[in-house]
């Protein structure tokens, strides 16, 4: 049976501030959309992932899922039902057996909530992730209690929301050219007259609406991961330029007027090989050598940032997210200050991150070594990063 996730993502999401749509803004490191998308397409029973947003949100979507497995969204309604009624026709010519809707805003779900909503709709044609309401309920008049609501029977409603895909479609279709609104997915099921398993949720799978909600949400992550530090180091020597290589020497992901040039395989970056190398050691993932050999004459002349975006891709495929990087250039010439901002933002980009995370440094030997004496450059870097905490076994 072909499962496909749609993920509701077309939301101004104002409330939580921040000045960004709240699933686009950052949470521990990783915007909440791609959080949200890699729970679905790291899980072995969802075939694809496709995303409702707001037009005017294009680049951001771009932006926030660079490199992940998904294609192009679709455009959502002014409200969630029309959304989820154009990621429906979507896949009409697909047809999937079932989908599963849920909230963007939902980053932390579980797999295993997944599962079991999959499960339940191997009976029933639609499926509602559910939690026990806890808390006394209040009835409240112009500020003073009126009266307590028995908690019998209620359920504080979740997603992802399960169903089959021609019941969900059918139901919405109707429901649009009636003009029924309906709060979620699963209440429009209940409408068309369809039965609804309820499964147990979890309180991992919260909705973020407001600030308090993103703390929260960063307090959860905090205790499921486990910080790691890499270290790299690199050297190149300072040679003669080659006729049509570069006019200056690719440092930091920049190019610098430079007399002489930097010799390596690639565009020989020791900053940017540094980086590599230390995200490469966070991971316990081998180094830059046993990824992109010398070897291997695809890479003669190779741009550095490709080395790096692709130790980040690594960081992000384990679940982690970058902390930090620290960058120490070693060298008397050329003078690194008036360069270490753009190197800052270069590096950002390359990786994803703000530029608040990355840190760029420059000394000198004292004119002592092979650096002081004008030979070459070297480089040293340190890498922080959050991974999934795993039990060893």
């Amino acid at each position: 049976m072909t499962t496909v996730a749609l993920i509701v993502a077309a939301g101004r999401g104002e409330r939580a501030g921040g000045g960004l749509p709240k699933q686009y803004r950052p949470l521990a490191g990783i915007p909440v959309l791609r959080r949200a998308i890699d729970v679905f397409l790291g899980h072995p029973r969802v075939d694809a992932v496709r995303v409702m947003i707001a037009e005017e949100h294009a680049s951001l979507y771009e932006t926030a899922t660079a490199g992940l497995d998904v294609g192009p969204p679709v455009i959502g309604g002014t409200e969630r039902q029309a959304s989820v009624l154009n990621g429906l026709e979507s896949l009409s010519d697909a047809a999937p057996d079932r989908v599963l809707i849920h909230d963007a805003a939902r980053p932390l779900v579980p797999a295993a909530v997944i599962n079991r909503v999959l499960d339940a709709l191997d009976g029933a044609p639609a499926a509602l992730p559910v939690l026990a309401v806890a808390d006394t309920l209040r009835r409240g008049a112009d500020g003073v209690a009126a009266g307590t609501v028995s908690r019998d029977g209620l359920w504080r409603a979740q997603t992802p929301q399960g169903m089959a895909f021609s019941a969900i479609l059918d139901a919405h279709r109707r429901a649009s050219a009636e003009g029924i609104a309906v709060t979620d997915d699963a209440a429009l099921m209940e409408w068309a007259g369809h039965a609804v398993a309820l499964v147990t949720g979890a309180e991992d799978a919260m909705k973020i609406t407001t600030a308090e909600d993103f703390a929260m949400a960063e307090r959860l992550i905090a205790g499921a991961t486990e910080t790691r530090v890499g270290t790299g180091f690199d050297v190149h020597r300072l040679g003669e330029k080659e006729p049509g290589g570069i006019d200056g020497v690719a440092l930091g992901g920049i190019v610098i007027p430079h007399d002489r040039a930097l010799l390596g395989h690639s565009d020989a970056d020791v900053g940017l090989h540094a980086l590599t190398d230390a995200l490469l050691g966070a991971l316990g993932d081998g180094d830059i050598g046993a990824h992109f050999p010398p070897s291997d004459p695809q890479w003669k002349g190779a741009a550095s940032d490709r080395f790096l975006a692709d130790a980040c891709r690594r960081v992000r495929d384990a679940g982690g997210a970058i902390r930090h990087l620290d960058l120490t250039i070693i060298c008397e010439r050329p003078k690194v200050g008036p360069y270490r901002e753009p190197m800052r933002a270069r590096i950002a980009e390359i990786c994803g991150v703000s530029v608040e995370r990355v840190s760029v440094k420059a000394t000198t030997t004292e004119r002592l070594g092979f650096p002081g004496r004008g030979e070459g450059i070297a480089a040293q870097a340190a890498a922080t990063i959050a991974l999934p905490f795993r039990d060893q076994p």
